[in-house]
Order: structure tokens, then C-alpha cells, then sequence
């Protein structure tokens, strides 16, 4: 195998961190970006790179092959409304899009893994050379959880794990063992915004791994923006699965939280199905 690596490009800094994490690792980067979604100076951190069009499958494959390029990753976000209105696939993209029965996110991701492994390109875990950005044990924030707070929190797990195995999505938020959002296509934002807009400030926001979560794409994410949506909302609480989540903004997250009071904890799921943090 050789020292390539490439990246498939959504949106956000994920690419970016691992694009310069690999250079330092010694491996030569070339990454394939997503029009309307990747950074653009995503290319100042590349040895090679290509811009493609959403649903261009076969032209990612081609890139990559020109490029002998035998390790990828998939990282960053796509808007997901786009497949209902922009999506350009080629014939290959597109043969792969018809033969998926559920266009989840798992199903879709799966998918295109096993299309490029077909192909000799062998899909990576997204966390290879980033370990250090996998959500921390512990509390985070100044202000502890109360034992109300950890019953609602104990009650939103079991919700979204259960939401999980549907492929639906990895956050809810609760108020009083109640649900007043899950997230869906629009994403974690705009998720806790609806439920905070319902229950106001003694929400509790929940977010975890998929049963049989693949660590080579769509890990739970967590960032200042993130803080920023429950402040607007009002929201008290945000558990995470530790381990199984990646934090970025990690100082200016915890800085936020303290200065908002919003509680922040890092959860881990005991053998007898506690949960500790």
C-alpha cells in the first residue's frame, strides 16, 4: 500500500483537521470536495485535490484511481434536503442511488463505501488520526446535572438509541420523560431549536451513537455551534455519549457552557445499563 490517503469532502472542519493531522502522520493527501458543501480552502491542505457535484460517484472513483489512491474517508456534512432538489449523479452515482431500498444515512453511506471498496478503495475509520477529538468522560461545565436532570437524561438515551436502530437520527430533546424533538433530516441545530421552542429552559438534549454505530462515517458530533442552538433555545442540559462522538471547538465549547450555565457531560452506558458520567 502506499503513503496515499484521500478524503471525501462534506462540509465543516472535520476534513480539514484530518487532511492536516494525515500530512503530519506522512501520508500524501488528495481530496475529492463536494460543490455547495466542502470548505473551499480545503485545497491549501491537499496534494491533490478535485471539486465533484453532488451524486458523482463515478467521478470520485476515477479520481482516485488516476491518483492510485487504495485508503479514503468519508468526513463532513451534507445538507440532506439537497437530495430532494440538486442532486447531478452520473451513471454510476446513479445506478447506486436505484438500488438502495432505504436512502437513510447509514444505507446511503454503506452503500457507497462497499461501491468504492468494489473499486480497491478501501474506506477507513474517520477517526484514524483524530482519537483526541472523541467526546471525554466527565462533566464539562461548571453547573452539575440534578438528579431530575439525569432521569430525563436516562430517559432521552433509551429514546434515541431505540430512534438509532431505525437509522433516523442521534439527538432528542426532553423535557420531564417527555419528547418534544428528534432529529431527522434537518440535522442536530435545528433539532434542539424545535424542542427548546416547547419546552423552553429545563430542556435536556440527548445524543449517541447508532446500535452498531460504524466509525467510518456519521459519528454524533458536537461543536460551538451546537452550545450556541441551545443557548437560543434555552436548553439546560446536553449529554453526549462518551467515546462515540466527536467534539470539536473542545475550549471554546466548555467556555461557553460556563459562561451560559448550561450543563454539559460526557455519558458512558454501564454493563447493568446505568449510566455514569
Amino acid at each position: 500500500m502506499n503513503d496515499k490517503i484521500g478524503i471525501i469532502a462534506g462540509g465543516g472542519q472535520f476534513p480539514l483537521l484530518f487532511a492536516k493531522a494525515a500530512r503530519q502522520a506522512g501520508r500524501q493527501v488528495v481530496i475529492v470536495a463536494h460543490e455547495g458543501e466542502a470548505w473551499p480552502d480545503l485545497e491549501t491542505v491537499a496534494d491533490r485535490f478535485f471539486w465533484v457535484k453532488l451524486g458523482q460517484l463515478g467521478k470520485i472513483i476515477r479520481h482516485f484511481q488516476d491518483e492510485q489512491v487504495e485508503e479514503t474517508v468519508l468526513l463532513g456534512t451534507i445538507t440532506k434536503t439537497r437530495i430532494f432538489r440538486d442532486v447531478l449523479p452520473d451513471l454510476k452515482g446513479l445506478s447506486l442511488w436505484n438500488k438502495i431500498k432505504s436512502r437513510q444515512d447509514d444505507a446511503i453511506l454503506r452503500a457507497v463505501a462497499e461501491a468504492l471498496e468494489h473499486e480497491g478503495i478501501r474506506v477507513v475509520e474517520s477517526t484514524l488520526y483524530l482519537k483526541h477529538l472523541l467526546f471525554p468522560k466527565g462533566l464539562l461545565s461548571k453547573k452539575k446535572p440534578t438528579a431530575e436532570q439525569m432521569e430525563d437524561v436516562a430517559f432521552g438515551w433509551r429514546t434515541a438509541r431505540a430512534l438509532g436502530a431505525f437509522d433516523i437520527g442521534q439527538c432528542v430533546v426532553v423535557r420531564d420523560r417527555t419528547v418534544l424533538a428528534v432529529e431527522a433530516i434537518e440535522g442536530t441545530d435545528a433539532t434542539i431549536k424545535r424542542g427548546g421552542s416547547l419546552g423552553r429552559e429545563k430542556c435536556v438534549v440527548v445524543k449517541v451513537k447508532k446500535p452498531h454505530q460504524d466509525f467510518r462515517f456519521d459519528l454524533p458530533a458536537i461543536g460551538w455551534t451546537t452550545i450556541g442552538s441551545m443557548e437560543e433555545a434555552h436548553c439546560a442540559v446536553l449529554a453526549v455519549e462518551t467515546g462515540q462522538a466527536l467534539l470539536f471547538d473542545h475550549e471554546a465549547v466548555i467556555k461557553k457552557a460556563r459562561e451560559t450555565g448550561i450543563v454539559v457531560i460526557g455519558v458512558e452506558e454501564q454493563a447493568d445499563g446505568t449510566l455514569a458520567y
